[in-house]
């Protein structure tokens, strides 16, 4: 029995041989030697190599009689195939030159979906990818369990028709205007809504102590997810209580479990959004990290959901001190490495609106230095066009979330080997894959850390083969670029 690496070398010299017309020599039997003679001789040798010149490998050869033709044909298939797949699982370098030039999905400052349409920052591509909006229960609400979604819908075509997707807010409370509880809540006889002042203007508050409202809450947010929670049209969502759902009253005060929910309503919510999304990311204000009015800050069990976290004063003066401890709360180190944060620069004041973007910066820190520290993917900044030029917008928009280089590009005829860097301060929080030739790799860039590399495999090639980078939570006209020298 001959090991395998004799019979191949055996097969080699057999192929050699073939292909000489027998190879004579004038140390083996001769072409005119009879057939018995040349059996016989074959039968009673061994495959023997020289260190000659390959014609004397080639007549060297001699086949034993116990291997049969087809055998013989099996071997030869054997090893063609053998050199075949060696050759084509030779990576070689591919030269691959790429810039980002714009904004990318999912990141950078976002401007209402009311807002700017007629601007180059909406009808272009390079500034801007994601709008925002403050949606109303009671627009879609229209009884127990009953729901009317074409505001929705119709919001949605709008901002993908862009080539844009949104952000959505639910709210009940918005200084100045009545609540947005759903009317056939409101027609309860033991419902009691109460008008106060907020922000010097009349405004609305639910009766979180009525059992219908609570239920209505947690239902519409089931048949939300039902609908939404795969539409890549919507990149995030907001949640929360308050003014503008944002987790605080600052006048009057907060009285929990009648103009503000229950601790323990708030547990329930928390933990009902996290059952009913699957894939759609929702946020909630680092204002929920105070104790006096949310469970959060002293339950490990609700700060361990993932959920991301917004913060409405961006930039402001006293940043370091109450929002850097609010984020602390969350433990924003590591919570944006699977949920995204972001936020709205500061109107606290004109000044805070006029320089948040300013290149030189205020308060001692740039926006790009302080979205770092916090690893923003996304930043509210809808007054920004007054002060700021669309170059600028476009700049500070792109030091936000993530960031691909492609540092390896290798490929064979049919494989190929894919390094990829993430430069960024954030992941990308949907999957998305490196694909060659339109076919996608097993692995999902989502996740991918800042400084981080992924090598990924993809089983397609060629002598020029095409790289992108393709997900499915993106709209018509979006597209992830990547850098590359290579």
């Amino acid at each position: 029995m001959y090991s395998t690496i004799t019979r191949l070398i055996g097969t080699v010299c057999i192929l050699s041989l073939f292909a000489c017309g027998g190879g004579s020599s004038s140390d083996g039997p001769s072409s005119s030697s009879p057939a018995s003679e040349r059996s016989s001789s074959s039968a009673s040798s061994t495959p023997v190599v020289s260190s000659a010149s390959s014609s004397d490998v080639s007549s060297s050869v001699s086949i034993p009689s116990s291997v049969s033709s087809a055998s013989l044909s099996s071997s030869i298939s054997s090893a063609s195939q053998g050199f075949s797949s060696s050759s084509d699982s030779t990576l070689s370098d591919i030269p691959l030159q790429s810039q980002i030039t714009k904004v990318q999905p999912m990141t950078g400052i976002v401007l209402w979906a009311d807002s700017h349409n007629s601007s180059v920052l909406k009808t272009e591509d390079d500034y801007i990818q994601l709008e925002y909006a403050y949606v109303r229960p009671s627009d879609v609400v229209t009884g127990d369990n009953q729901y009317d979604w074409s505001m929705v819908d119709n919001l949605l075509a709008q901002v993908s028709g862009r080539g844009k997707q949104v952000i959505l807010r639910w709210y009940y409370v918005y200084p100045g205007r009545e609540t947005a509880v759903p009317d056939y809540i409101k027609d309860d006889s033991n419902y009691h809504e109460t008008i106060e002042s907020s922000e010097g203007e009349d405004t609305g508050f639910p009766d979180w102590s009525h059992p219908e409202l609570q239920q209505a809450h947690l239902d519409f947010y089931t048949a939300f997810a039902a609908r939404y929670d795969h539409d890549p049209r919507i990149a995030f969502l907001q949640v929360g209580f308050g003014l503008w759902g944002e987790y605080h009253i600052y006048d009057p005060e907060v009285r929990l479990g009648e103009n503000f929910p229950s601790k323990a309503f708030q547990t329930t919510f928390l933990k009902h959004l996290d059952t009913v999304f699957d894939e759609l990311h929702w946020s909630i204000s680092i204002d929920a990290g105070d104790s006096s009015n949310t469970p959060i800050a002293n339950d490990a069990e609700l700060r361990a959901l993932q959920f991301g976290n917004f913060d409405d004063s961006f930039m402001h003066s006293e940043h370091a001190d109450y929002n850097a401890d609010m984020w602390r709360v969350f433990s924003h180190t590591a919570r944006y490495a699977h949920s995204p944060h972001g936020g709205e620069l500061s109107y606290y004041s004109d000044y805070d609106q006029e320089n948040a973007l300013n290149v030189e910066g205020m308060y001692g820190r740039t926006y790009e230095a302080l979205s770092e520290e916090f690893n923003i993917t996304y930043m509210i900044g809808n007054d920004q066009p007054e002060y700021q030029s669309n170059e600028r917008i476009k700049q500070a928009g792109m030091a936000n979330g993530y960031k691909f280089h492609i540092t390896a590009f290798q490929a064979s005829s049919s494989h190929s080997v894919v390094t990829v860097e993430n430069r960024g301060i954030a992941p990308i929080y949907y999957d998305a894959y490196v694909a060659i030739n339109g076919v996608r790799a097993e692995q999902s860039l989502k996740g991918l850390l800042p400084d981080e590399s992924l090598q990924v495999e993809i089983n397609a090639g060629g002598s020029e083969p095409v790289l992108t980078i393709e997900s499915d939570r993106l709209v018509a006209g979006q597209v992830i670029q990547f850098e590359a020298d290579l």
